[in-house]
C-alpha cells in the first residue's frame, strides 16, 4: 500500500522547526531554522512576520520536500502552529500593517489592562478568566495598538495571531481555532465562537476578528501563490492549526484529565488536562484542544531565554569552544554543576529578567540573585537559575492541590530536556516523575499528526496515544526534594519582600 505523508510546521520565539512524517507516525525528515526576536524598548517583544514567519515556513516546507525527495502531491495534509497569543493587524491581502505584538512577554498594555478592568468591572474580568487580566491577553493588545498607532488600527481588516497568520496565507481564509481563540481573545467571542458585538465595542470591529473553528477542522487548501512560495501542491488541506503548546502538548500524549506537559522552551509552558474549569487568580484555564475537556494553562517568562542570557553574558568562553571545537555550549556550561549540592550553597535566583506570567502575573517583577557570597562562582550563580525554574514550577503545583486537581502523567518537552541534570532538579524540586517523549521533536510533530487527524486518516486521539511512547525517567530524591523545599519557601518571600522595589525601579 502507498504511504501517506502528512507535514507540520511549528514557530517558535528564536527557531521554527519543520517535521514529515508517515501514516504510521515514524519521523522522515525534520528541519529547523533559526531566527531571532526583536526586543526595541523595555517589556516590547516583536517578531516580523513576514520575515519571520512565512519566511520560515516557506523555508522550511521547501527544505523537507528537498530532503525527502517526495512529489509534493505526497504530502496529503498540513499542519501549523505558532507561538500563541499574538497580536497581528494585517490588511485584506493579508500584509501585515506592523511587526507582530508577541505573547505574554510582550507586557506594554498595562495601561489598557487597567482601563479594561475598569470598562468591565473586576468581578466581569474575573468571570470571563477566572483572574485578571495579564499580558497573554490579546484583547489589551489590540486596544494598545487602537490607542497608540490609530493609521494602523484604522487599515486593520483582521487581527490575527501566529498560526491564523500562516494558515491565512496558505489558505486566504481567516481562522482561529477554539482552544486559541476562546482563551486569548476572550471575551471578544461568544462561547460557541462567533464575535460578541458588545464586549468588541471598546476594542474592534466584530468582523475584525478571525473565524473560530476546531483545531483540526480543514481551514481550506494551499492557494496557488501559496504552492509556489512553499513547495507544497496546490488543493492540499491545511487544517486551522493551533499554538506551539497546544501541539506540544498533543505530541507528548497529553490526550485525557491528569496529563501534563512541561514544555521547556524560550519561556516555559505548562498544559494540565483536567475535566473541570479551575478558577484562581495565578493561573489561566480554558477548554482545551480534546472535545469536552479544559486545561489549566500557565507560562513563565524565562526558561531558555534565561540560559541563553547566561550563556551570552556569563559564559562567553563556552560559546566560542562551541564554535571553534563544536562541543555544545550549554553542555559545556554544565560542567561542574553536579559537584553543587541541592540549593546552590544557599544562592536563590528570582528568574524575573523578562517580568512574570504566572503564579505572580507581574509584568514589572525584575530577576534577583540572593545570597551572594565570595565562595559562591558562576557555576553556582547557573544552577541557581536552573533550580529558580524548577520552583516556579514547583509554586503551580501547590495551586494544583489547593483545588485537587489530580496529575497522573507529567511529560516534558522542549530544548531543556537535553540537559538531564536539570530535569533531575525539576523533579527533585517538585518531588514528581518527569518523563520526557521518545520523540522530542516538538510541536511540529503534534501539527503532522493532527493534520493526519484533519483528514480523517485517524479518528480520534485516543487512537493517538498507542503511538505515544516515553523516553527518559526521572525520579524525586527525597533528599534533595527535603532541601529544595526550605529554599522553594524562601523564593516565595523573596518575592513578596522586594516586590515594592521592583516596582520603583
Amino acid at each position: 500500500m502507498k504511504k501517506s505523508y502528512f507535514m507540520g510546521i511549528d514557530t517558535g520565539t528564536y527557531e521554527s522547526k519543520g517535521i514529515i512524517i508517515d501514516n504510521e507516525l515514524n519521523v522522515i525528515a525534520t528541519h529547523t531554522a533559526a531566527h531571532g526576536m526583536e526586543n526595541p524598548k523595555p517589556n516590547y517583544f516583536e517578531h516580523d512576520a513576514d520575515k519571520v514567519w512565512w519566511h520560515d515556513f516557506c523555508l522550511i516546507s521547501n527544505a523537507l520536500l528537498e530532503k525527502t525527495g517526495l512529489d509534493n502531491g505526497d504530502i496529503i495534509s498540513v499542519g501549523a502552529s505558532a507561538l500563541g497569543a499574538d497580536c497581528l493587524p494585517v490588511d485584506e491581502n493579508c500584509n501585515p500593517l506592523r511587526k507582530a505584538i508577541l505573547y505574554g512577554i510582550d507586557a506594554r498594555a498595562t495601561q489598557e489592562m487597567k482601563y479594561l478592568t475598569e470598562y468591565f468591572g473586576e468581578e466581569q474580568i474575573k468571570t470571563w478568566f477566572g483572574r485578571p487580566l495579564c499580558s497573554s491577553d490579546v484583547m489589551p493588545k489590540i486596544l494598545w495598538i487602537k490607542n497608540n498607532e490609530p493609521d494602523i488600527y484604522a487599515k486593520t481588516y483582521k487581527f490575527l495571531t501566529g498560526s491564523s497568520f500562516i494558515t491565512a496565507k496558505l489558505t486566504g481564509n481567516y481562522t482561529v481555532d477554539r482552544f486559541l481563540g476562546l482563551a486569548s481573545f476572550n471575551p471578544l467571542y461568544h462561547s460557541d465562537g462567533t464575535p460578541n458585538p458588545e464586549t468588541c465595542k471598546p476594542i474592534c470591529r466584530p468582523n475584525q476578528l478571525a473565524d473560530v473553528m476546531s483545531t483540526i477542522d480543514i481551514a481550506g487548501y494551499v492557494t496557488e501563490k501559496a504552492a509556489q512560495e512553499t513547495g507544497l501542491k496546490a488543493g492540499t488541506p491545511v487544517i486551522v492549526g493551533t499554538d506551539d503548546a497546544g501541539a506540544e502538548a498533543i505530541s507528548t500524549g497529553v490526550l485525557q484529565p491528569g496529563d501534563m506537559m512541561l514544555m521547556f522552551g524560550s519561556s516555559l509552558y505548562m498544559i494540565l488536562c483536567t475535566d473541570k474549569l479551575v478558577d484562581d487568580d495565578r493561573i489561566w484555564r480554558e477548554e482545551f484542544i480534546i472535545p469536552n475537556t479544559f486545561d489549566i494553562s500557565a507560562g513563565t517568562n524565562a526558561a531558555g531565554t534565561l540560559t541563553r542570557w547566561y550563556r551570552d553574558n556569563i559564559f562567553p568562553e563556552c560559546l566560542e569552544i562551541e564554535k571553534q571545537r563544536g562541543v555544545n555550549a550549554y553542555t559545556e556550561m554544565m560542567k561542574g554543576i553536579e559537584q553543587i549540592p541541592a540549593g546552590s550553597d544557599g544562592l536563590i535566583t528570582l528568574p524575573y529578567f523578562a517580568g512574570e506570567r504566572t503564579p505572580i502575573n507581574d509584568p514589572l517583577a525584575k530577576g534577583v540573585l540572593f545570597g551572594l557570597k565570595l565562595s559562591h562562582t558562576k557555576q553556582h550563580m547557573y544552577r541557581s537559575a536552573l533550580e529558580a525554574v524548577g520552583y516556579s514550577i514547583a509554586q503551580h503545583f501547590k495551586i494544583f492541590q489547593e483545588h485537587s486537581v489530580a496529575v497522573n502523567k507529567i511529560m516534558a518537552v522542549g530544548g531543556g530536556t537535553k540537559n538531564p541534570q536539570w530535569m533531575q532538579m525539576i523533579s527533585d524540586i517538585t518531588g514528581e516523575t518527569i518523563h520526557t517523549a521518545s520523540i522530542t521533536i516538538g510541536a511540529s510533530f503534534g501539527d503532522a499528526m493532527m493534520a493526519a487527524m484533519g483528514i480523517h486518516y485517524f479518528d480520534s486521539f485516543e487512537e493517538l496515544s498507542s503511538v505515544i511512547k516515553s523516553g527518559n525517567t526521572y525520579t524525586p530524591n527525597v533528599k534533595n526534594h527535603k532541601v529544595y523545599q526550605h529554599y522553594l519557601g524562601i523564593f516565595e518571600e523573596l518575592y513578596t519582600s522586594t516586590k515594592a522595589l521592583m516596582h520603583k525601579l
